[in-house]
């Protein structure tokens, strides 16, 4: 018997089983992230999170005018 073939996405990140998981499959949404294009994008959540997180912080900085020590400008 040959293995199923791979799903295609979306693809969601659960944090109750700490793997992706296909359209379909996934667990409710407030134990997920997602929906991601790929699974290795599903897998590697939290680098874009982190980067997603950073730019969050650059652009606060900038609308308070802080630099990155947060001294006003």
């Amino acid at each position: 018997m040959s293995p199923s073939p791979d799903p295609k996405g979306p693809w969601y990140w659960c944090f109750n089983h700490n793997r992706p998981e296909p359209e379909g499959e996934q667990c409710p949404g407030e134990d997920r992230l997602g929906p991601y294009p790929t699974r290795e994008e599903a897998v590697n959540w939290r680098e874009q999170a982190d980067a997603r997180n950073e730019r969050w912080k650059e652009q606060d900085r900038e609308w308070e005018g802080e630099d990155e020590e947060g001294n006003t400008g």
